[in-house]
């Protein structure tokens, strides 16, 4: 986890501002640059908008760690090599394919790399956390960002939630919500470019043309009960002045509209989430 003076950065976004200054660490500025970038499909968006700009391979995969090794040893099994390679997922996990460390002390490290790149000169003014995300704000623009977990839920009326959202899914396509039209309803799969693995059923995506999603996953139906987990994302612009909302305000109309499509509470028997990051 990454904190400020009073500042909280997101996962999505501490993600994103290392890819953006890579060339502030070591390893990847002796090899000339990351090559490629990874996260999980229900990270924020935030990377794939630096990815675009400094021409860079991008992946979306499924939730867990495995996923994002086998991209790092691509070319170890003969395929293609795409490190330097930098990877992250929403749970605060980030690493690379040369430390694959992934439960916080990589990505601490690799802000203090670029926080003194940023405070090289001693006569300046200190710069700190803060000022480095909003920059990046106002340079890639925001990805608000929000998950909602619904613990220890009925797994059987959990299960029926998902399959009634599936089928509702084409439905959805062109239609307005949340003050824009939805281009991509689907059920997540991914086909891994390593091996041609196909991995089914990893989420339902809903996503808007303005870059907003909405993201359902469900997880250990095994057990006594399972957690539903609700991700909710809306992308504003660099130059809308717009960046400084609160969270909750600037996604709420598009929770409500989650909630009401996916009928969360009817299923669930839930009307708030047990926790929300």
């Amino acid at each position: 986890m990454i904190l400020g003076r009073n500042f909280f950065v997101t996962p999505s976004d501490s993600l994103a501002i290392v890819a953006a200054h890579a060339n502030a660490i070591p390893f990847f500025r002796d090899q000339g640059g990351i090559k490629g970038v990874a996260r999980s499909m229900p990270t924020s968006a935030a990377v794939d908008l630096v990815a675009k700009r400094y021409n860079l391979e991008l992946f979306e995969t499924p939730t867990g760690w495995k996923f994002f090794g086998s991209l790092m040893d691509s070319a170890l099994l003969g395929g293609t090599k795409y490190g330097p390679f930098l990877c992250g997922e929403e749970s605060f996990g980030t690493g690379s394919d040369h430390l694959r460390e992934k439960d916080g002390l990589w990505a601490v490290l690799a802000w203090l790399q670029i926080l003194a790149l940023y405070n090289s000169d001693p006569v300046r003014n200190l710069v700190h956390v803060e000022d480095i995300v909003k920059n990046h704000w106002r340079t890639f623009g925001r990805n608000y960002y929000c998950r909602y977990d619904y613990e220890g839920v009925n797994a059987e009326r959990a299960e029926a939630m998902m399959s009634s959202l599936v089928i509702h899914l084409p439905s959805l396509k062109e239609t307005v919500h949340a003050g824009s039209r939805v281009t991509t309803a689907d059920e997540f799969e991914y086909r891994d470019p390593v091996d041609g693995s196909i991995t089914r059923k990893q989420g339902i995506r809903i996503i808007f043309e303005d870059g907003s999603r909405v993201v359902f996953r469900l997880s250990g139906t095994a057990g006594c009960g399972a957690t539903v987990r609700l991700y909710l994302e809306r992308y504003e612009g660099p130059t809308g002045g717009r960046l400084g909302l609160d969270t909750t305000r600037a996604l709420g109309p598009l929770a409500a509209f989650a909630l009401r499509v996916a009928r969360v509470e009817d299923f669930l028997g839930r009307a708030e989430p047990d926790v929300v990051t």
